[in-house]
């Protein structure tokens, strides 16, 4: 058995289709992802994240000198006695902050050339974080799109809405695998995308954005611009690793590509040609990486080509 027929053994997936149990596979793994908030939660809303606005809560924040119109049952009197002067405690309130995914089946994430298809891994990437925010408490709500159609999940608590996310993700998985690439098209289905999470999206919400990001227009990216004014944005760029570099020959090799519309051949092995295509991919995912920054909107790339629980322990035990 090969390493890549072990490591498909071990996610029970066949690298090009979605099943059942590959997705709830990752409820076993749900403490290797972090929801924890990177910044200041920007909306009011009631649950369990802290936030800088002052009120009753369960989280005692600080006490300060009495005020006019302030609840006389917050009194702190061992500090009023102490000081001699009245002081008040300030609480900082729980807050909810629901999870929204945003999952990309566009024909781009068709396509894996080493262990998974890049519309496997994202799947695998928006199983994992529904799971995680399941194991918090919090509400998990989605956006799966492809090239001529949606789904709309609303935010629900628990197992529950881990499920109906998992459900989702199966069906439009296998309707996608049938839709051929059109760049103008597929270019506004991202678009639109990008305006339905906008909508859906609740303030306060942290929203995940897990995509190839090969659609980025100008319209895409005003839209994904207004989302993070009132949500923390985080984008999981999933990439193949031919993405970055052509495979190393001892010897050249013409190989016939296609991106299912049109059809080019590549030359492999050839130090010119590996060299220009590297600067290209270099030039298109720096743009990605760049337009992201300039956003505001956090990222990391997740590979197809190694498991999703692999990457993230290597993560974590460089951050150690």
């Amino acid at each position: 058995m090969t390493n890549v027929q072990a490591q498909l053994q071990k996610l029970l997936s066949d690298g090009v289709n979605l099943s059942t149990g590959e997705l709830l596979r990752y409820q076993q793994l749900a403490k290797l992802f972090s929801l924890a908030p990177k910044r200041a939660p920007q909306a009011r809303l009631a649950g369990s994240y802290l936030t800088k606005h002052k009120g009753r809560g369960m989280e005692f924040d600080e006490a300060r000198h009495y005020q006019s119109g302030d609840d006389i049952r917050a009194i702190d009197w061992r500090v009023t006695a102490r000081t001699g002067k009245t002081h008040t405690k300030v609480y900082r309130e729980e807050r909810e902050r629901p999870v929204f995914l945003f999952c990309d089946y566009l024909p781009s994430m068709a396509f894996g050339t080493q262990l998974l298809t890049k519309a496997v891994q994202a799947s695998h990437v928006c199983s994992l974080i529904s799971w995680s925010a399941a194991a918090r408490g919090d509400k998990v709500g989605a956006l799966i799109f492809n090239a001529t159609q949606h789904k709309e999940i609303k935010p629900l608590t628990r197992k529950k809405a881990v499920l109906r996310v998992c459900h989702e993700l199966l069906e439009l998985h296998q309707q996608s695998q049938q839709i051929k690439p059109n760049k103008e098209n597929d270019d506004d289905a991202f678009a639109q995308a990008c305006a339905r999470a906008r909508r859906l999206a609740r303030p306060g919400s942290l929203v995940y954005l897990v995509s190839d990001f090969q659609h980025l227009s100008t319209q895409a990216i005003g839209h994904l611009n207004h989302l993070t004014r009132h949500c923390e944005v985080r984008a999981v760029v999933i990439n193949d690793p031919i993405e970055y570099s052509l495979p190393s020959l001892t010897s050249t090799q013409a190989v016939s590509v296609s991106d299912g519309n049109t059809q080019q051949q590549w030359l492999l092995g050839d130090a010119t040609e590996h060299e220009q295509y590297k600067q290209w991919r270099n030039e298109q995912n720096t743009f990605i990486n760049d337009i992201l920054k300039k956003n505001n909107i956090s990222r990391f790339t997740v590979s197809s080509g190694i498991p999703l629980d692999e990457q993230l322990q290597s993560m974590q035990r460089e951050q150690l």
